[in-house]
């Protein structure tokens, strides 16, 4: 559907974008993850044709982004961070003159609204003034407006970016509902969201792609290792490091930083493989007159494989 290779974006001497390949399958919700200024937004205005690239290509089915922008532009529905609203506008009435921009006969403009209006959740607010509607509402009017002209692909840049967490559920609900008929590509650093969200997820860091695929597939590409993490109430810390570093199957234990109670000793126990050692490890603490506070097991979350892969930002 989306081909892209060797795609690069210079703003004078700064690379935002560095040399990336990706290919987006039909009907795929794809994620675009990456801190800021890693490029994200610089390469869907790049595939939306709102940038052109200082070099490489884009394209969408058969058309190129050099030959064929219109085309492309046809072929998508784009939602930026903030949506483009006319605030003094009705909702109705804003969606009725994108539908004349767009050149929707009378009875397709009616049938758009009414299938948009119930697909976005709409139809309570159609006669109420964007500018007194909350960023939820906003941001569902906005994908009324990328939907408008039934595009093959819909593109979206951080479109849960300061929604309270209700209004995210939402936002994603839709997003999924979408993606049933739709290629949908989205930028996001809300992981939790695109792990929610996104059939496949793609992180990018200092403008190029350092990791690419399903959340299962990233987890098990970075290793299987899991880790224990307890805090011990009357032990010593170095009794305990090298009590529990001795355990078979524990590959390193070092000490918390982020525990800052002086009257606990609490420790990082990293596992080797998929080898479950929490009963070991509470058979050995049982042995002695420690206090067990806290004993809870970690596997790679896709938080963590994002911050190891961007550690350097």
């Amino acid at each position: 559907m989306i081909h892209i290779e060797k795609l690069s974006k210079y703003y004078g001497d700064l690379c935002a974008v560095d040399h990336i390949d990706l290919t987006v399958n039909r009907g795929e919700i794809l994620g675009l993850l990456g801190p800021n200024g890693a490029g994200k937004t610089s390469t869907l205005r790049m595939l939306t044709g709102y940038f052109l690239p200082t070099s490489g290509t884009i394209q969408v089915k058969d058309f190129s982004i050099h030959e064929n922008p219109k085309q492309i532009k046809n072929l998508i529905g784009y939602l930026p961070e903030s949506a483009p609203l006319y605030h003094a506008m009705l909702v109705y009435d804003y969606l009725s003159y994108i539908a004349d921009i767009r050149g929707l006969s009378r009875q397709e403009k009616e049938s758009r609204l009414r299938r948009l209006a119930a697909l976005c959740g709409l139809g309570h607010i159609m006669h109420r003034t964007i500018h007194d509607l909350s960023k939820g509402l906003k941001q569902r009017v906005g994908l009324a407006h990328a939907m408008m002209s039934d595009p093959e692909i819909l593109v979206l840049d951080e479109p849960t970016s300061g929604l309270d967490p209700n209004q995210i559920v939402e936002i994603r609900d839709i997003i999924r509902e979408i993606g049933k008929e739709k290629t949908v590509v989205l930028s996001t650093h809300i992981l939790p969201e695109a792990e929610a969200t996104c059939d496949r997820v793609v992180i990018i860091n200092r403008g190029r792609i350092v990791a690419d695929g399903s959340t299962e597939t990233l987890k098990q590409s970075r290793g299987s290792d899991r880790s224990l993490f307890v805090s011990l109430k009357n032990a010593q810390p170095d009794t305990a490091l090298r009590m529990l570093s001795e355990i078979d199957g524990v590959r390193s234990v070092e000490k918390r930083e982020d525990v800052a109670d002086d009257n606990l000793t609490s420790l990082k126990l990293t596992c080797r493989g998929e080898t479950d050692l929490r009963a070991a490890v509470y058979s050995a603490v049982k042995q002695t007159d420690w206090v067990l506070m806290e004993f809870r097991q970690e596997t790679k979350t896709l938080e963590t494989i994002f911050r190891e892969l961007t550690k350097e930002n």
